[in-house]
């Protein structure tokens, strides 16, 4: 190994800094993009049953890979929706609106990797905060292009969502 090769990088999991969300679910912060130069980054989310992940949105660099670890996740693809189990992946181009969340009746385990990289690890941060009320999401709003998380609406996203039991909360994007 020369000087400037890379160095393999290993995050335990007790090394990962966890941020805990409404319902029993958290954010697992993995690898951000400093740590890649720039060429992932990597978190792991556990939403509690039925809550949402991610309100639409899309990232402009972006490609965003969700593997499914436990349980069921639904996800907006475009105008479609989708519904994957354990061991199932997607792949987000950049520009497809897309959003996530638990599956009625189901609690999820996500691993999300994004590539080209953008430190957002200060975004989940954010985001756990006004899941928990205690800033307002739109506080986000400036923050879009920092982050390449650039926030949208659908209406059949919102429509599949209401089918929700209606304690679920966002943790993701907007409400």
């Amino acid at each position: 190994m020369t000087a400037d090769q890379p160095r393999a990088l290993v995050v335990r999991s007790q090394e990962a800094e966890r941020l805990a969300l409404p319902a029993g679910g958290a954010f697992g912060l993995l690898v951000d993009a400093d740590a890649t130069g720039g060429s992932y980054g990597a978190n792991r989310l556990t939403l509690g049953v039925g809550a949402d992940g991610a309100r639409p949105h899309h990232h402009a660099v972006s490609w965003e890979l969700f593997y499914v670890l436990d349980g069921v996740a639904e996800f907006l693809l475009g105008d479609s929706l989708v519904t994957v189990a354990a061991g199932g992946v997607v792949s987000v181009p950049p520009l497809l609106p897309h959003a996530f969340g638990a599956a009625a009746g189901s609690p999820t385990d996500l691993l999300v990797v994004a590539s080209p990289g953008v430190e957002r690890f200060g975004y989940f941060r954010e985001l756990a905060e006004a899941a928990w009320g205690r800033q307002p999401f739109d506080r986000l709003t400036p923050l879009q292009d920092r982050y390449d998380v650039h926030f949208g609406s659908s209406e059949v996203w919102d429509t599949a969502r209401r089918r929700q039991p209606p304690a679920r909360r966002s943790v993701g994007v907007l409400p």
